[in-house]
């Protein structure tokens, strides 16, 4: 029988299975250790492993991951939770100009097995703790970029990111951490053992023939719940899960293109100069035909305060469906 675990407790199970596993993992941030995060993704682990291993640190982004960096660069396995996505503003040269390029710089002398764990997404918290922003990290070379839409990946993903000898950026999304397993209608089924999702391999959630759509994160649950209602109306789409932006599998949606002939992304980050783009760019430069192709994302505006100016502007499953009639209308 499947456990019906939150994605949160999934982190969690992930995070202890890995620090049992390597005494050199250890995790740091905000409210992780006594209060087990402010999601609970990280409850237990400070009365597992101690407060030398699960790491209660003074409000500073700064600090914080300046400390996950110095850790990775003397042979630990930091998890460095940043609260929010929103707030990694604050610690941004940390990210690009050391976590992202030291292993480079060093001529591969220094590595930097590093987790950037936060959270993203919109659950009507207003402009300044609604972003996902994994188009921004995407940007940056040197890091891998996650972004979980169930709990069995939400475990197996972590895993990985723990165990990668290069930093990663493993983004939740807010929405989904309480979410329970029985909530889901896939990745669902969470072994109690430990095990592995590999980054940068995407996964065909919904199998159709009619359309591709592309998504990752919160937006997965949607679009398949829009495929499944337009599947009564003659319409067959694919969905497909990225799990995660870098590495970008361009493979698996250029070969379900090829089967379909139409491609529309959604994408819960901002519109211009991300992943939605990037990912229509690569499909086209690997030679697929596309009858046609069409973006769905948060227009170039922040996240309004209001729940139902939100609603207006995040792709949802009203909106995803107007969005694959549109795509099917076209010639």
């Amino acid at each position: 029988m499947a456990r019906n675990l939150n994605i949160s407790q999934c982190v969690a199970e992930a995070l202890k299975l890995e620090m049992e596993r390597d005494d050199t993992v250890v995790v740091l941030g905000e409210d992780v250790g006594y209060q087990g995060g402010v999601f609970g993704a990280t409850r237990g682990l400070q009365k597992a492993f101690g407060e030398d291993r699960v790491i209660d640190t003074p409000i500073s982004e700064t600090a914080i991951t300046g400390m996950g960096v110095g850790l990775a660069m003397d042979g630990y396995r930091p998890v460095v939770e940043i609260m929010f996505v929103d707030f990694i503003g604050v610690c941004l040269d940390q990210v690009y100009n050391a976590i992202a390029k030291n292993h480079y710089m060093s001529g591969g002398r220094v590595r930097m097995p590093i987790v950037i764990k936060t959270a993203g997404g919109c659950i009507g918290s207003g402009a300044q703790h609604s972003q996902c922003l994994w188009g921004l990290f995407a940007h940056l070379p040197g890091l891998k970029v996650v972004a979980p839409s169930n709990p069995y990946d939400a475990k197996g993903l972590m895993a990985s990111a723990v165990e990668s000898d290069d930093p990663v950026v493993y983004i939740e999304h807010k929405g989904l951490l309480l979410t329970r397993a029985e909530d889901f209608a896939f990745g669902n089924d969470v072994p109690e053992s430990r095990y592995t999702v590999p980054i940068g391999q995407a996964a065909i959630v919904r199998p159709g023939t009619q359309l591709t759509l592309a998504t990752l994160s919160g937006t997965v649950l949607p679009a398949v719940a829009a495929a499944n209602e337009l599947a009564h109306q003659g319409i067959d789409v694919e969905v497909i899960d990225l799990r995660s932006v870098v590495p970008l599998d361009v493979d698996t949606v250029a070969a379900s293109v090829a089967k379909t002939g139409r491609l529309l992304v959604v994408d819960e980050d901002y519109l211009s100069f991300g992943l939605s783009a990037e990912l229509v760019t690569r499909v086209l430069e690997s030679g697929v035909s596309m009858t046609a192709f069409s973006r769905h994302a948060v227009p170039d505006v922040p996240i309004p305060g209001a729940l139902s100016l939100e609603h207006a502007v995040v792709p949802n499953k009203s909106s995803i469906m107007d969005a694959i009639r549109e795509v099917m209308a076209r010639p």
